[in-house]
């Protein structure tokens, strides 16, 4: 009979793509942006969104496999009243499809940050047009997963390149300390707030909600498996804030009161360099390129699975639908990484504030379906539902304090 916590380890899947998806440019530039501008101080907000995470990707997660069906399915499935069925499905489309343009924009200019990093010469549209032309053959063709499974394990490396560097630079601990556990908002009112909300946005992504409860659904087949599920996703995504701390704490130790600013890719690589030296430039080049184009290709798949599974049609990559749905948002990607691409790092930081402002929508729909009586026993106990509504009222309020900046910097960004 094999080690039950031997087999928790062989099980380790579904959680670890989740977290594999939110540790991409975004995340790469938006906490180094944050580390580099206000030092430790913005910890907390890393901290606050692993766990929300946690909570929410881990009740994805028991919905699909109690249901045995993606969250989209169950969102289409477990609203009686016809007319708001229709409106959520209005909703979760109108919301995915924003969402993932946006954060398949941060992506598509991920991988210029990467080349551009290494070859500051390069132009844009060329790397965008390969760039989109390389995701849409491995969609296409099927073979994204073997390049995902290798570009993962890039970002997976520069994770622990980060989290050794993090140590090798000899941070001030006390303020790691009170960045984690007191919450401040530096710059109130202006970009603090917008970095604040952006961290969240880039960790709590609304797309893996949907990826998570569908892969979840494919992996463990039985409910009382929801054990193992429930470590794969404290585990993989507890790790997986841990390494975004990490790309935090080394800005801040490298780059904050230097009096630096962080444009580009060039710009990050100084992260690295106590441990890297000559060679941060170059890996902090192939991981933007690697985590924007793995996630560039996951965020098309998201998109295409969750609304097909909302719309009721099915779901494999030979349907038409379903390309459809993924070339509309790879290509909307591209194109708006051409236009708004004049900013690279500003345009990130916007794109995960958005996600953050789509987050409270798409939480609250997963809370609805993990209350679903059908699930019996493993419907919602008290605890998860009260800090369910605690996370989506502070996430809520969070977006009400951040729109003001996040439409400044969106017309900045539009008319720059």
């Amino acid at each position: 009979m094999s080690n039950p916590i031997v087999q928790k380890f062989k099980n380790i899947g579904p959680g670890a793509l989740v977290a594999a998806g939110f540790i991409g440019p975004g995340t790469v530039t938006t906490c180094t942006v944050s580390g580099a501008s206000y030092g430790y101080t913005m910890l907390w907000a890393l901290l606050f969104a692993t766990v929300a995470t946690i909570i929410f990707q881990e009740m994805a997660a028991r919905v699909g496999i109690v249901s045995g069906k993606g969250l989209g399915e169950n969102i289409r499935d477990r609203i009686p009243n016809k007319t708001l069925k229709w409106i959520a499905i209005v909703i979760v489309i109108i919301a995915i499809f924003v969402g993932n343009v946006a954060y398949e924009t941060g992506n598509i200019t991920g991988g210029i940050l990467g080349i551009q990093a290494v070859f500051p010469d390069a132009s844009m549209i060329p790397i965008v047009v390969v760039l989109g032309i390389l995701a849409f053959a491995a969609l296409w063709i099927g073979s994204y997963k073997v390049v995902e499974i290798v570009l993962t394990g890039i970002v997976v490396f520069m994770g622990v390149v980060f989290l050794v560097t993090a140590f090798a630079s000899s941070p001030d601990w006390g303020a790691v300390a009170v960045g984690l556990f007191v919450p401040t908002l530096p710059e109130e009112g202006s970009k603090g707030i917008l970095t604040a909300v952006g961290l969240i946005g880039t960790t709590i992504v609304p797309y893996n909600l949907f990826l998570h409860a569908s892969g979840a659904s494919e992996r463990f087949k039985d409910p009382a498996q929801v054990s193992d599920a429930r470590f794969d996703t404290v585990l993989s995504i507890g790790l997986g804030g841990i390494i975004s701390m990490a790309i935090l704490v080394c800005a801040a130790a490298n780059i904050f009161g230097t009096g630096a600013a962080v444009t580009n890719g060039k710009d990050m690589a100084i992260a690295l360099e106590p441990l890297m030296g000559s060679w941060a430039t170059w890996m902090i080049g192939l991981g933007l390129l690697a985590a924007g184009f793995s996630s560039a290709i996951t965020a098309s798949l998201s998109a295409a699975y969750a609304v097909n599974g909302v719309l009721g049609w099915k779901k494999t990559l030979k349907d038409l639908p379903f390309k459809v749905i993924w070339i509309i948002v790879l290509v909307a990607g591209c194109i708006m990484a051409i236009v708004l691409g004049k900013s690279p790092t500003e345009l990130i930081l916007v794109a995960q504030a958005a996600n953050a402002i789509l987050l409270p929508i798409m939480a609250f729909f997963v809370l609805y379906c993990a209350n679903g009586k059908d699930l019996g026993k493993w419907k919602n106990h008290i605890f998860a539902n009260c800090a369910g509504v605690v996370i989506i009222v502070i996430t809520l309020f969070m977006c009400w304090r951040n729109m003001s900046s996040f439409i400044a910097s969106l017309q900045a960004l539009i008319g720059g």
